[in-house]
């Protein structure tokens, strides 16, 4: 059995620590006034993976003020993770060859493409330019149907398909998200993340809706690659140490 990851996320909208409800700006609700403090919690408890994500930046570049103030955070976040020799899952507004790289240099381990995967031959480059670990396409929809720019854009597009073009491309891994599930805490969707995965090869990382422990083991006996959670930690849904208290009945090949 590979190993299963667990991804504790970070979503930043405005300088804030923020968890949104079925992708709705409006419905941000800030859960942590110290985010940095939150990673190294999350950190110092065995955490080895962080999803962070910079939602002005992922709806339009036009909130360039917003970012700059998320982007600081982030590049913290980073620098603290590369103390505890942990990787950070960086996404949002990853348009171009130029934000990957930026990224990469701060240290984040790798990107998140979700409306960039769209443009021919995007992919493709940056899997040769910085290697099939340090990319990772975003395949966030609703009704199997992909949602870019931030999910405010909803288009007609099916998710299987810009996921096959993706492994084409190189790509090994996917954050699959079902936009109406996230905030919602009554699952993911297995069903389109299982399809993606057996249909592609990818190696598919569930998000959205995860609100309890049996939800983070569903996803881990669906035989997906790893799992995003956010509400729940914050609310406490989710503790850690019931994961780490189940991921040591699973012998290790399960890590946080």
């Amino acid at each position: 059995m590979s190993e299963f990851r667990i991804y504790p996320a970070l979503d930043f909208l405005g300088g804030r620590c923020v968890r949104l409800y079925q992708g709705e700006y409006g419905s941000a609700a800030e859960v942590s006034t110290h985010p940095l403090a939150t990673a190294e919690t999350y950190l110092q408890s065995g955490c080895r993976y962080l999803h962070v994500v910079d939602l002005d930046a992922a709806r339009s570049p036009k909130h360039i003020a917003q970012t700059s103030v998320n982007r600081e955070i982030i590049r913290d976040i980073c620098r603290l993770a590369s103390t505890c020799n942990a990787k950070v899952q960086v996404g949002g507004g990853v348009r171009s060859l130029a934000d990957l790289a930026a990224w990469l240099e701060v240290g984040a381990s790798r990107c998140v493409v979700g409306t960039a995967a769209r443009e021919e031959g995007f992919l493709q480059t940056a899997v040769e330019r910085f290697g099939a670990e340090a990319v990772v396409v975003g395949l966030d929809g609703r009704d199997g149907k992909l949602a870019v720019q931030g999910w405010e854009e909803q288009t007609n597009q099916p998710l299987i398909e810009v996921a096959v073009w993706a492994r084409q491309a190189g790509v090994r891994t996917a954050v699959v998200t079902d936009v109406r599930k996230d905030g919602t805490g009554q699952g993911p969707n297995l069903q389109i993340a299982r399809e993606i995965a057996e249909a592609t090869g990818l190696s598919v990382i569930a998000s959205g809706g995860v609100a309890h422990l049996d939800h983070v083991q569903a996803v881990q006996k669906s035989g997906l690659a790893g799992v995003i959670v956010g509400k729940a930690l914050y609310s406490g849904q989710i503790e850690l140490s019931q994961v780490a208290a189940w991921w040591q009945s699973e012998k290790g090949d399960v890590s946080c």
